[in-house]
């Protein structure tokens, strides 16, 4: 979903444009999340407690560059949106998950030190976390600030957008989770069906009646489900309907992809800057010449 340029363009803007491109760095960044959670959560076996709590460390230490940053930076914006889908990964596994066999393989009986997870089960967990977003969403809209991400330029603007996307990111792991293990649908089956509603929001935007910012933050939401569904297919068991790459071949795969996508990036903003930065001195340098015609 592509949003119309803002006019606060011109000003430092911390944020990226909405564009297709967005959002396949986007789906790109949640699976390799996915992926990237699991790898250390339970084929190394650190357990969903302890994986937690680092990575949440991890991106409490992206968050701050992304706000120290002066400006939009393809890598910094990037690599939160990864920590916050792998943080938000076993997040949602140690909400909804235990230590019993149906989420445990190979023969573990445990995953790492600390509580193996609340056993909270998908659609508790899933109520949790949506009351939650709503909650950030009231905050959000009585600041009088607004949700237009191409419009946010302050600290607490900022750190709104990114509270949702944390919150947002484990609720979505919890809905990808749940129409592959529990709905019937299967890894594919749910991707099917993520991808099927992500189209009818793209049709959705052509109805004048239905806000855009809407759209959207519900794609932003399912495109989290996608991408653990996405995740789970390339990497659990033959067996259980998925391709069985496992967690640490999937993870280089995708964080070399994510990584080459954010250079493109990367070399865009800056030839954009570039361009921007020519137009104004053009424009500075013509003002003189009216003003002596005059």
């Amino acid at each position: 979903m592509t949003t119309t340029p803002s006019t606060t363009k011109s000003v430092m803007k911390k944020l990226p444009e909405v564009t297709l491109a967005f959002w396949i760095m986007k789906i790109a960044a949640t699976t390799l999340g996915e992926t990237a959670g699991d790898l250390f959560a339970q084929t190394l076996r650190l357990g969903y407690f302890l994986t937690t709590i680092a990575l949440f460390a991890l991106f409490v230490v992206t968050l701050v560059i992304q706000l120290r940053s002066r400006r939009y930076n393809p890598f910094f914006y990037w690599t939160v949106i990864l920590s916050t889908s792998m943080a938000g990964t076993t997040m949602s596994d140690f909400m909804n998950r235990d230590a019993s066999t149906k989420y445990l393989s190979n023969g573990a009986t445990s995953l790492g030190w600390g509580p193996q997870g609340l056993g909270l089960g998908y659609p508790e967990g899933a109520a949790i976390l949506i009351s939650l977003l709503l909650l950030i969403f009231l905050g959000w809209k009585l600041s009088g600030m607004t949700f237009q991400i191409t419009e946010i330029v302050t600290f607490r603007g900022e750190a709104l957008f990114w509270s949702a996307i944390l919150v947002s990111n484990t609720l979505g792991t919890s809905m990808g989770d749940f129409l592959s293990d529990s709905s019937g649908l299967g890894y594919l089956g749910g991707a099917a069906l993520v991808t099927g509603v992500l189209l009818v929001l793209v049709a959705l935007m052509q109805v004048p009646a239905v806000p855009n910012v809407l759209l959207f933050w519900i794609a932003f939401v399912l495109t989290r489900p996608l991408g653990a569904t996405a995740g789970d297919f390339l990497t659990k068991p033959v067996a259980k309907g998925g391709l069985d790459l496992g967690t640490i071949g999937s993870s280089a795969v995708l964080l070399a992809a994510l990584f080459g996508l954010m250079a493109y990036a990367h070399v865009r903003e800056r030839r954009s800057t570039a361009a921007e930065f020519a137009g104004a001195e053009a424009t500075e340098a013509v003002r003189p010449q009216r003003a002596g015609r005059r």
